[in-house]
């Protein structure tokens, strides 16, 4: 289903039903009200961010190590995440079908049998303001029902099924803003709003997957197999991530730039092999690319690896070079740097958590994206990312290829 159209139903069918759920809720209230209960199978719910399941992997870690059990819900395609680290057990993972209108109410109705059959008694709704996921929320039958909550704030209305009202903080990273829900859920006395929390950096430092000495192995054969000349002992690997979900197409970088800073790189470093990644169907984007760069060492390597063996990847590379996308956030969990070019979002809310540098030119209209429009910006002319320029970023990755 195409982003727009989401948006629509979210808008159309998500009002009035959120406000019908609403008078259910505190219809039920009264007939039996709330009391607090300990979480104990708690419920994740992210739906439309690869890469937010990376961030929110120190909240769900967080509520694990009080005894709890994690369960999650994710629209399918996006369910890859969250094997990266492996959090949440994959029987305890529920996948929306998003495919089309009729795939979605089916899967809506499964996942309300679902949350009963496992006994849910706590949700944590991680999306920021999407009526969506406030209706699975409110839907689930769970004791606790924890979200952002509008307050007096004017913006995008999602009823009032919570309860739990966490205010959402947009001053500080969006990973604390998942903590906060956490601290919410284990909050032993009641508080307007939640969660009146100091939440250090030390809280959301993020794991590392587990890489074994044959996976990396078998990646270095994979990209021998790509490039001949390949050898670990006198090569280093440039990965370059050119594109962006169709969630938000004006986070990506100019093609033509990317191709000047490939070609900077390669005749720059004669020990450098470029790889431009990507998904399978981005492989024909990354061909063209790459007969742009008109380099040798200049790799299409898009769709040549499986998203699980994405860490492997970044630990035998030397940096990788990407949009504010989900890889951004994927390569968090190894060690390697990252250098991640923002436009339309911040990194002061939506940065890695890994060893990255954020290249943000920070123009007067940047970021034009937030929790209160709905991700959707009225700019057809990326400015914010066309005033960064080859020299800026390659000047920004010159001391990690010179070490």
């Amino acid at each position: 289903m195409k982003v727009d159209t989401m948006r629509k139903l979210d808008y159309f069918v998500g009002v009035p039903l959120c406000f019908a759920l609403t008078r259910l809720i505190r219809l039920s209230a009264l007939l039996r009200p709330w009391r607090r209960t300990q979480p104990k199978r708690v419920l994740f719910v992210e739906l439309s961010e690869m890469g937010s399941a990376i961030i929110a992997d120190p909240a769900m870690r967080k509520m694990r190590d009080t005894g709890t059990e994690l369960y999650f819900v994710i629209f399918g395609k996006n369910a890859p995440s969250l094997r990266l680290l492996g959090t949440v057990a994959e029987d305890n993972v529920f996948h929306i079908n998003e495919n089309g209108l009729v795939p979605l109410i089916g899967s809506t109705l499964r996942f309300l049998l679902w949350t009963r059959r496992n006994r849910i008694d706590t949700v944590i709704d991680l999306e920021l303001f999407s009526r969506y996921s406030a209706l699975l929320t409110g839907l689930s039958g769970a004791n606790n029902r924890i979200g952002y909550y509008s307050f007096h704030n004017e913006g995008l209305y999602r009823g009032d099924m919570l309860s739990h009202n966490v205010a959402y903080n947009p001053h500080i990273h969006i990973a604390k803003n998942f903590v906060a829900l956490i601290n919410a859920a284990l909050a032993e006395e009641p508080e307007l709003p939640y969660s009146k929390s100091l939440i250090s950096d030390d809280e959301i430092k993020l794991a590392q997957a587990d890489v074994s000495e044959e996976q990396l192995a078998e990646m270095r054969q994979r990209v021998r197999d790509a490039y001949a000349d390949y050898e670990e002992t006198s090569h280093r690997i440039v990965l370059i991530n050119p594109n962006a979900s169709e969630l938000l197409i004006q986070r990506r970088w100019m093609p033509e730039r990317y191709a000047e800073l490939m070609r900077r790189i390669l005749d720059s470093y004669e020990d450098v092999v470029v790889l431009i990644t990507g998904a399978p169907a981005e492989r024909e984007e990354a061909e063209a690319l790459k007969a742009e760069v008109g380099r040798d060492r200049c790799v299409n390597f898009a769709g040549r690896v499986k998203f699980a063996e994405l860490p492997a990847l970044y630990r035998i590379s030397a940096l990788m070079v990407s949009n504010d996308s989900g890889p951004g956030h994927f390569s968090a969990v190894t060690s390697m740097p990252s250098f991640i070019i923002f436009g339309p979002e911040t990194p002061a809310l939506y940065g890695s958590l890994g060893n990255s540098t954020p290249i943000f030119a920070g123009l007067a209209c940047s970021p034009c994206v937030s929790a209160a429009n709905h991700r959707k910006t009225p700019c057809h002319d990326n400015v914010c990312l066309q005033v960064i320029t080859v020299e800026q970023v390659f000047t920004a990755i010159t001391p990690t290829l010179q070490r």
